[in-house]
Parts: structure tokens; C-alpha cells; sequence
């Protein structure tokens, strides 16, 4: 999917961790997938430290590899157009490509400023700086791309990056994830009180049909980059493993 044909769209979004996807770059891709929106009161309490999802999927040209990291969930429309990623976080896109379950390569991604005349910055792909979940640190490198955000930069054929505000694509009813997983509830906010569910089976371990999205309508900010496949591999395509951390 090239960068140039996203399309925004006016709606919310949502709260997240991180999470892993497992890609095989051969002729057959297959996914794991998944999602967490608003699970904890850490990044309740700070909303911009939130990791929605991450995604990888082949990109516009044979060889081409697409990678997205969605944060900041449950933005409004009337939101959208001032929200801003947080320039003291570090955003990393890890990479595994001999299957020991460590990254091998990272892509990461910073900004400076705020509001409407925020910049991004990309470096990579690079060895880690440090490896594992703690004590992420900025490569000491040159950017492979920079510029303002909702904007498409980087080359065609190299990297490409776009970052902004999205609308969320991830499809959950969150209202009745949370009856099912109580300890997960968020402090405050429409999704606080009790389960509201009928208790049928009791207590309430479903989800309803037909399902509701509850993220419909809002929107999350969006790192989409697209490469070449090649920079993460081993010299030979094979099997990635790919998931996404937010530091600081």
C-alpha cells in the first residue's frame, strides 16, 4: 500500500501497549494480530504513551515492506487537529530475523516541537543501541528521513514515512472486553462503572452479536513507514518477527 494513497478521516481513538506480529516475507504472509485500547491507568493517566497497534504488511512494490504503529487512541474529531506526539517518548519498531525472539534491527522514531508544526524523525534500520525493553537510547546516526507531519517523506524506492492523525482501524467492543476481563477497567471515563451487560451467561463472558465497534468514530496518530524488506532481513528473505515499544 503506498503512503500517498492514505486517506484521513475525522473520527476518535484509543489507549494501548505493545504488542508483536509475526511476518513471513516469502510468498505466503501469514499475520498474528492484536490490540489493546486503554488497559492500563498508566497510560490512562497519560494517553500520549499509549500503543494502540502495530502492523506489517507488504508494501506497494514487490520487496517492499509496510510497518505501522498507532498510538494515542480515543482522539475526537474536534481533537484531531491539535493532537501531537510526544516529543520525550522514543518510538521503536523492533525487528527479529533469525528467530530468537530479540531485536536484530530497530527503526526509531522521534519528534521535536509540538502542535501543528511538529517534526518527525526516522533513523534506521540500525543495530540496537541497546537491546530489550529497558534503557532505549537514540542511535547515533544521521535521520534516514525527517520532515513535518501529515506529510509523505523519504524516496519511492528507499523509505518512505508519513505521520499524523489516522482513523482508527482496529474494530472492538471495548465495553464488553472490559466485562470480561474486569481487572483491566479504566479508572475513570465511560468505561469505568460495573458492567452494565445482562448476565446471560453469568457473569457476562461474551461479546455481542452483532459485535460493536466501539472505536468506530475516533481516530489515533499514526507512524506508517515503508521500505525495502531487504534492509531488515538476513540477506535472504525469510521470517520477521516485528512489534512496536513507546520509552523513555
Amino acid at each position: 500500500m503506498p503512503l500517498a494513497s492514505l486517506t484521513r478521516r475525522r473520527a476518535p481513538v484509543a489507549i494501548a501497549a505493545a504488542l508483536g506480529l509475526a511476518l513471513a516475507t516469502a510468498a505466503v504472509t501469514r499475520l498474528a494480530r492484536g490490540s489493546d485500547h486503554q488497559d492500563t491507568p498508566l497510560v490512562e493517566l497519560n494517553p500520549l504513551q499509549d500503543m494502540t497497534d502495530v502492523y506489517a504488511f507488504p508494501g506497494s512494490a514487490p520487496g517492499r515492506i509496510v510497518l505501522v504503529m498507532n498510538s494515542r487512541a480515543f482522539l475526537t474529531p474536534a481533537e484531531t487537529p491539535g493532537a501531537f506526539f510526544d516529543p520525550n517518548l522514543l518510538y521503536q519498531f523492533k525487528v527479529d530475523n533469525d528467530g530468537d525472539a530479540k531485536e536484530d534491527k530497530v527503526i526509531q522514531v522521534t519528534f521535536q516541537g509540538a502542535g501543528a508544526g511538529q517534526r518527525v524523525e526516522v533513523r534506521g534500520p540500525v543495530d540496537p543501541p541497546v537491546k530489550g525493553a529497558m534503557a532505549n537510547r537514540v542511535a547515533a546516526v544521521a535521520p534516514a528521513a525527517s520532515g513535518a507531519l501529515n506529510t509523505v517523506l523519504g524516496s519511492p524506492s528507499g523509505i518512505q514515512v508519513f505521520a499524523g492523525p489516522r482513523d482508527d482501524p482496529f474494530f472492538i467492543d471495548l465495553e464488553a472486553a472490559f466485562c470480561i476481563l474486569p481487572d483491566r477497567k479504566p479508572i475513570g471515563g465511560p468505561l469505568a462503572p460495573p458492567c452494565a451487560l445482562p448476565a446471560d451467561p453469568s457473569p457476562p463472558f461474551y461479546f455481542r452479536n452483532p459485535g460493536v465497534n466501539y472505536v468506530q468514530g475516533f481516530n489515533v496518530l499514526s507512524i506508517v513507514i515503508e521500505l525495502p524488506s531487504s534492509m531488515l532481513e538476513r540477506g535472504a528473505p525469510g521470517k520477521l518477527g516485528i512489534w512496536g515499544t513507546i520509552s523513555r
